[in-house]
């Protein structure tokens, strides 16, 4: 059983903005983020959110699954003369050919995941990934016999560092004197699905002592988590809960609930109750979490459980407050 909340609705047919369409039948599409529906991690996560909207309703769905950037605003600009309504982008790189593709077609509605648009035909999603990076982080320190743990990410830019960062927090937070070593995989979209090279940077962290590593690189991560498994280490997921990936070296995953946010929004609008606006969800809002379940629930001790349980608590309360690398554009922890 995941042990994150199963939220039922996250609040997305309530935003201000675009007044909310008639109840009708919908045409929703989505333009999936480099590296394919199938990366077991993010766009995966949105894929079971729009399997479940399918399921429940009887309502296909188109899609497109890009080779390359490129080809984002011209997926938008054909869905939309479709008359696909609404319309999903997977990644923060959607922003820009969603902005243009809105502005051109003002009528049809847009679902941007990690990214913000301004227009009042956009709905965008984005969340506090650094809280729940800062769980997991936690359970690494917890859990580590060496004291020194690891990050690979994806793609280096700045949410990637949000990632990074809430990590670090949770891991120093757990254990003032441990190390981290991190390496990102690259700086072109590239690094999303290179599961080689992923592996590649994990070996050469595990040489250095990492006795648990953090994958938040996409389809790339995929080759951290085996490298892991083969050499007798821990690994955590992203994304979706990718403990049954490797039962025993799966420690835990940080999950987004990517999967909510597609069927939600969905569902609002084919309810009549959806808007444009922007909506960001943490673990207050059931947005992220780690996940506990019978894959990794050995590695988890009641004691562990207990201290990630009462951190979460008091990232809700207030009373520990996790830095936001993009706010700042740095992490001096």
């Amino acid at each position: 059983m995941r042990r994150t909340t199963a939220v039922a609705a996250l609040g997305l047919g309530i935003l201000a903005g675009a007044p909310a369409a008639a109840a009708a039948e919908i045409k929703p599409a989505v333009v999936f983020d480099i590296g394919g529906k199938f990366d077991k991690s993010f766009n995966e996560g949105v894929s079971a959110g729009l399997e479940r909207f399918k399921a429940e309703t009887g309502i296909s769905y188109a899609e497109f699954e890009p080779s390359n950037e490129t080809q984002f605003e011209q997926a938008h600009r054909r869905f939309a003369q479709r008359g696909q309504d609404p319309i999903i982008g997977v990644g923060f790189d959607h922003a820009h050919p969603i902005e243009t593709a809105a502005g051109a077609f003002p009528n049809t509605r847009f679902i941007l995941i990690d990214g913000v648009v301004k227009l009042p035909n956009v709905q965008s999603v984005v969340f506090r990934e650094h809280e729940g990076s800062f769980l997991v982080g936690m359970l690494a320190a917890l859990v580590s016999r060496t004291g020194t743990v690891g990050f690979i990410g994806g793609m280096d830019i700045p949410l990637i560092r949000k990632f990074a960062c809430g990590y670090r927090q949770g891991v120093k937070y757990a254990n003032p004197q441990a190390q981290i070593i991190e390496n990102m995989t690259g700086s072109t979209p590239a690094a999303w699905n290179d599961p080689a090279r992923g592996a590649e940077l994990a070996k050469g962290q595990f040489d250095r002592g990492v006795d648990v590593v953090y994958a938040a690189a996409g389809g790339t991560g995929i080759g951290v988590l085996q490298a892991a498994k083969d050499r007798g280490k821990l690994a955590i997921g992203v994304d979706s809960n990718q403990n049954h990936l490797h039962p025993g070296t799966m420690l835990t995953s940080m999950v987004k609930r990517v999967d909510l946010v597609a069927y939600d929004s969905l569902k609002a609008a084919r309810d009549g109750s959806w808007h444009g606006g922007l909506l960001e969800l943490g673990l207050k809002e059931g947005g992220v979490d780690w996940a506990l379940d019978a894959d990794n629930q050995a590695l988890i001790t009641p004691a562990m459980k207990a201290r990630a349980d009462q951190a979460k608590a008091d990232i809700i309360a207030g009373k520990i407050v996790v830095h936001d690398y993009m706010e700042a554009n740095n992490c001096s922890y």
